[in-house]
C-alpha cells in the first residue's frame, strides 16, 4: 500500500463510553500502524445526553455529534455505523443500519435472544454488508500464534479446554445497580459479559460445541440504584435499592466436534482479579496457555522436546513473526489491550476494501449467542443442552 492514496471511509459511532473510547482509540490509530486500504474518518458520534456525547465529540476526534441515532443511519455521508451501546438496543440500530446499506461492527454479545442474532445476520447476509462483532481478544497476536500452532498441529489432538475469566469490579455490595446488572438491558451477566468471550475464543481456537451444562449463581440480589461513570466504573445516584436479575457466576463444562472437554468459569466476584481472562489447552503432543493480564506472552510445553529440557518456554509473541506484531515496535517492546482492537479494525477494513467477510462476524455472534442461551437453559433446568450447528 506504501505510495497508494489511500481511500477514506467515514464513521457513525452509536455510543462513547468505555468500548467507545477503545473504537475510537483505534480509529485513529490504525493509519499509524498499517497501511490500511481505507483510512477512518470519524463523522459523527451520538449520546443522549448532549454535554456528555459533546465532551466525547471533542475529546475522540469525530467532526460531529448528535443525540438521535436514527438521524446518523439515514444520512449518505456515513459508511459505517459502530454500535457501542448496551446490549438491548443493538438490533434495533442494526437492522436499521443494514437496511439503510451501511457497514456494521457491534460490540458483543450480538443481542439479548437468539431470535434478535438470527434476524441480524440474516439481514446483514441477504444485504450484502460487511458486518463484525467485537470479540478483540482474538486480535492479541498471541492468540493468533496460539491458532497457528494448533492448527499447524503442533500439540496434536486437543483433550482439554480450561478457561477461566475472573474480575472483581462488582463485589462491593454498595456497587450501584447499573445497566450491566438488568436482564431487560444486559440479557445476562458474566455469562454474556466476560464468559462471551471465553466461549468465542474456544470456538475460534479448537471448534465448535456439541453439548454443554451449566451453572449460574447472583451473591448480591440487590444494590443502590445508579450508573456507570466511565471504564468499569459507577456511581450512586438514589437511596433506593433495585433486584439484581443477571448472574454474577457461571461455571460451565462442555464437550467439543472434536472430542475435546472444556471446562469455563466466569465471575466478577474473584476479589484481586481485575481482568484475568486465561486459558490452558492441553493436546496429546503439548499444551498451550495464555493469559490477558499478560497478553503479550504464550506459553508453549512440547512433549517432543528432549528428555530433561521439558517444561513450558514462554514465547515474548513480539517478533515480526508474530501475527499482528511486526506492525508495531521492535521485539520485546510489548503492546496492550488497544491494539486489539487496532488489529480487528485493519481485519475489518480490508474486508470492506477486498470484498470478502470479515471475522469474526454475526455468524459468530449469532454461534455465540446460542451457546448463551444454551447455558442459561441449562443453569434452569438442571440439565445437559445439546448445540445444534445449524443457524438459519
Amino acid at each position: 500500500m506504501v505510495g497508494v492514496e489511500q481511500k477514506t471511509i467515514r464513521i457513525g459511532m452509536i455510543g462513547y463510553q468505555f468500548m467507545g473510547k477503545a473504537h475510537s482509540h483505534a480509529y485513529r490509530d490504525l493509519p499509524f500502524y498499517f497501511d490500511t486500504p481505507l483510512k477512518p474518518e470519524l463523522k459523527v458520534i451520538v449520546g443522549r445526553n448532549e454535554a456528555t456525547v459533546k465532551e466525547a465529540q471533542k475529546k475522540f476526534g469525530f467532526e460531529a455529534y448528535e443525540t438521535d441515532w436514527r438521524k446518523v443511519v439515514e444520512r449518505d455521508d456515513i459508511d459505517v455505523i459502530d454500535i457501542v451501546t448496551p446490549n438491548h438496543t443493538h438490533v434495533e440500530i442494526a437492522l436499521a443500519a443494514i437496511e439503510a446499506g451501511k457497514h456494521v461492527i457491534i460490540e458483543k454479545p450480538l443481542a439479548l435472544t437468539v431470535e434478535e442474532a438470527k434476524r441480524m445476520y440474516k439481514a446483514a447476509k441477504e444485504s450484502g454488508v460487511k458486518h463484525m462483532i467485537c470479540h478483540n481478544y482474538r486480535f492479541a497476536p498471541a492468540i493468533q500464534f496460539a491458532k497457528q500452532l494448533i492448527d499447524q498441529g503442533k500439540i496434536g489432538r486437543v483433550f482439554h479446554y480450561r478457561a477461566n475469566y475472573l474480575q472483581d469490579f462488582i463485589i462491593d455490595p454498595e456497587f450501584p445497580l447499573v445497566w450491566r446488572l438488568q436482564k431487560d438491558i444486559a440479557g445476562s451477566g458474566a455469562l454474556g459479559d466476560i464468559g462471551a468471550h471465553s466461549l468465542d475464543l474456544a470456538r475460534f481456537l479448537i471448534g465448535e460445541f456439541t453439548e454443554l451444562t451449566g451453572t449460574m449463581e447472583t451473591f448480591i440480589k440487590e444494590r443502590p440504584l445508579g450508573e456507570m461513570s466511565g471504564g468499569l466504573s459507577a456511581k450512586g445516584n438514589s437511596d433506593q435499592m433495585g433486584e439484581v436479575t443477571v448472574d454474577d457466576a457461571v461455571a460451565i463444562i462442555a464437550r467439543f466436534e472434536n472430542g475435546a472437554l472444556g471446562t469455563f468459569e466466569a465471575t466478577r466476584f474473584a476479589n484481586g482479579n481485575r481482568n484475568k481472562n486465561k486459558f490452558e489447552i492441553n493436546g496429546e503432543k503439548g499444551s498451550i496457555r495464555w493469559d490477558m493480564e499478560n497478553m503479550n506472552n504464550l506459553e508453549v510445553y512440547l512433549s517432543d522436546d528432549e528428555a530433561g529440557e521439558q517444561g513450558f518456554r514462554l514465547i515474548n509473541c513480539t517478533e515480526e513473526v508474530h501475527p499482528y506484531a511486526g506492525a508495531y515496535w521492535p521485539a520485546g517492546h510489548i503492546i496492550g489491550y488497544e491494539h486489539t482492537f487496532i488489529n480487528l479494525f485493519d481485519e475489518f477494513f480490508r474486508g470492506i476494501a477486498e470484498d470478502y467477510q470479515p471475522k469474526p462476524n454475526f455468524e459468530d455472534g449469532v454461534r455465540n449467542q446460542i451457546l448463551l442461551e444454551a447455558i442459561e437453559k441449562s443453569a434452569e433446568e438442571r440439565s445437559w443442552v445439546k448445540i445444534g450447528q445449524e443457524i438459519e
